[in-house]
């Protein structure tokens, strides 16, 4: 019977928004068809009533199965279509599921909605029945996810873990201790495949909007502060593996406990918010928000699930209109694969945005793991003495600095300043770029000039997108580069922001280094750029060259663009790795076929044979793309797992089934960095060799 139910919901749901991802197996085979006049029906689990199978009625059904078998509520509490009592007046709406109080038949308790597929309007019409009813317990599912709420006066909805059983009272499930380990079975990114974003989204329009604070500002705060609980209660021995984000207690015992983790997390990792700073949300509105983020785990094994959330807040806010916008993790990770940073070589984005590109080459270093333990010693000195980071946005370089302190353990080279104009950095990047800074020992005043001023640097690995719209017309600024020349020495009035990074660029990386940057595809193509390819090919071998497509950067951009891949002449083995000149050499060249993106600028994310997004073993999803290769990622995590639980044999078998049955899963296509890495070793790129 398993199989054939699973067949016959297959079918029903292919087309649905509904789906049945949060039952399990004894569940689905519990559910009883009956086929009449050749439609389907379902045995309904509170009587013997027939109701016609839709997606939306199965959910229904499984749930109820749940409330009476997992739960504990028996069926005389429960009824179905129950009318629901506005006022005075008998509206004609009709909860899904009702529940009465134990020992008060006419008292609601939980109301369940069912029918709304999509959580916003799910959410606004159950909160519409339990304002009326006076229910305490609101829940919505569409089958893939499930929400719980507990309603406080006046009207105020927390999300709590789940529903109380029988045997609990509602304040069992508000103070109940959570360990690191039961937050990591429960975690709703994982278990419900929510992104933090719409967690994020929806705290937005549910309390944030009507908080009077700066929303982005308060979010990084309780981000912050989570971060900062996962990792005491993974790392502080006293803590017994115990979460202290959560909801329990009064409003203002809530506040008190959350606010003193985001000061103790501001002296593990200082330096990003101002001194004195504190949550500046009321206790009630501190309250929702932790009871959204609560069954949430943000340490994982990249900080992707951060990073993304934090892109959706800045980019609306300042980012497109400068012309940046934050770089697709997929990009990135291919860019830091072809040009393979190692431990001893010292990495910079002169454009940083929130660090995608440098946090990603310590993966990269680090071997693609990150979890909320302390990283060894050599991890940490790598991620705080080797990464830098540049970037004008204020909010962006927060993002920043604490994501490259967390991911370094307490150290971070990340600076505000306009990376063009280095004549106006802040005494605070001049003093910390010096450690970098280039020596012309041959020219004592150069060497002078490079001390007081730095402009001029020996970094090994450049990796960055800079902004590619709109004109520098600063004629401070203009002036002090070679490419904003026209004819013979004549200035421009204007010069595009992306042209004055690449000369910019390449005053940061010594001879031999390499870069990967991202540019508009016309400064590769069009007639009227060839003396800015002429300035290229003279500075630098070409090593590759990538066109992405056109919905990589939407939905902020549908400008085509291109990665170029260089390394810098050097012909002195004494001052960097050799790359001699050459007038004719093979140029690696690819095209993307699949971004990993749609039309409308949404990831595209492989599925499993039900439909469902695939997840890696760190539990992310999975992006279609062309970009690299995701057997070897997952086969490389596979070997971080087995190396983590080789003390526990039955771990190992989980990882090693799950990890063959990904694999199933994967298109076989040609992809980009590999190809690349062939191409390299063909043509001996020493730096390709690890």
């Amino acid at each position: 019977m398993a199989t054939t139910n699973s067949n016959i919901l297959a079918d029903i749901f292919r087309t649905s928004d509904h789906s049945i991802d949060i039952f399990d197996k004894n569940e689905i085979e519990a559910l009883e068809f009956i086929e009449k006049n050749d439609k389907l029906y379902l045995r309904d689990f509170s009587g013997n009533k027939e109701r016609l199978a839709t997606p939306e009625e199965i959910v229904r059904q499984l749930f109820l199965y749940q409330l009476i078998h997992k739960y504990g509520y028996p069926p005389s509490r429960i009824t179905l279509e129950k009318p629901v009592q506005f006022g005075s007046t008998i509206a004609d709406k009709r909860a899904d599921i009702w529940i009465c109080e134990k020992d008060h038949p006419n008292t609601s308790y939980i109301i369940v909605e069912v029918k709304k597929p999509k959580r916003k309007d799910g959410e606004e019409q159950l909160k519409s029945y339990c304002n009326a009813q006076g229910a305490p317990i609101a829940v919505w599912t569409n089958g893939r996810q499930k929400e719980v709420w507990r309603r406080d006066e006046p009207n105020i909805y927390l999300s709590i873990s789940d529903l109380p059983r029988i045997d609990q009272s509602l304040n069992d499930i508000i103070n109940e201790k959570v360990t690191i380990d039961e937050l990591a079975e429960r975690n709703k990114l994982v278990t419900e495949k929510v992104s933090l974003r719409d967690v994020i989204t929806t705290m937005e329009n549910l309390v944030l909007a009507n908080a009077g604070v700066d929303g982005f500002e308060e979010v990084f705060k309780l981000i912050y502060a989570k971060l900062y609980d996962e990792s005491m209660a993974e790392n502080n021995p006293n803590r017994h593996r115990v979460v202290t984000f959560r909801l329990g207690g009064t409003y203002q015992e809530v506040y008190t406990r959350i606010n003193n983790l985001f000061i103790l997390a501001q002296r593990e990792w200082p330096g990003v918010f101002l001194p004195g700073e504190k949550i500046d949300l009321t206790p009630a509105h501190l309250a929702s928000c932790v009871s959204f983020l609560q069954d949430l785990k943000l340490f994982n094994a990249n900080l992707q699930i951060i990073d993304e959330a934090f892109e959706y807040l800045v980019t609306q806010v300042a980012k497109g209109a400068k012309g940046q916008y934050f770089t697709p993790r997929p990009v990135i990770d291919m860019a830091v694969k072809m040009l393979n940073p190692r431990f001893e070589e010292y990495v910079i984005d002169t454009a940083s945005g929130s660090c995608g590109f440098t946090v990603h080459s310590i993966f990269h270093v680090w071997g693609g793991e990150l979890t909320a333990q302390k990283p060894e010693e050599w991890q940490r000195k790598y991620a705080s003495e080797k990464v830098y980071g540049l970037d004008f946005d204020a909010r962006s370089v927060k993002i920043a600095k604490a994501i490259n302190m967390i991911a370094g353990d307490g150290r971070t080279h990340v600076f505000r300043v306009n990376t063009l104009d280095p004549q106006s950095w802040s005494d605070e990047a001049r003093v910390h770029m010096r450690e970098r800074r280039r020596r012309f020992l041959e020219n004592p005043q150069q060497d002078e000039d490079n001390y007081n001023f730095p402009r001029y640097f020996d970094f090994d690995v450049i990796l960055t997108n800079p902004p590619f719209a709109g004109d520098i017309k600063d004629t401070r600024i203009i002036y002090q580069y070679d490419l904003a020349r026209q004819g013979k020495g004549k200035w421009q009035n204007s010069v595009g922001r992306d042209i004055l990074f690449i000369e910019r660029n390449l005053e940061f990386l010594k001879p031999g280094g390499r870069m990967a940057i991202v540019l508009p595809q016309g400064r590769l193509n069009n007639i009227g750029d060839e003396r800015i390819r002429r300035f290229i090919s003279e500075h630098c071998r070409i090593l590759a060259v990538v066109g992405l497509d056109v919905n990589t950067f939407k939905p902020h951009t549908g400008t085509k663009t291109s990665v170029l891949f260089l390394q810098k002449w050097n012909k002195d083995i004494e001052v960097g790795p050799l790359c001699l000149p050459l007038s004719d050499y093979p140029i690696f060249f690819a095209v993307s076929q699949h971004p990993g993106k749609d039309n409308s600028g949404e990831y595209i994310y492989l599925k499993d044979k039900t439909g469902q997004p695939l997840l890696d073993l760190y539990n992310h999803k999975i992006i279609d793309q062309d970009l690299f290769d995701i057997h070897y990622v997952l086969k490389q995590q596979l070997a971080n797992l087995l190396k983590r639980d080789k003390t526990n044999p039955k771990r190992l078998e989980d990882h090693k089934k799950r990890c063959e049955e990904l694999l199933n899963y994967i298109p076989i296509r040609p992809t980009i960095a590999e190809a690349f890495i062939e191409f390299a070793k063909a043509n001996n790129f020493q730096f390709i060799y690890s």
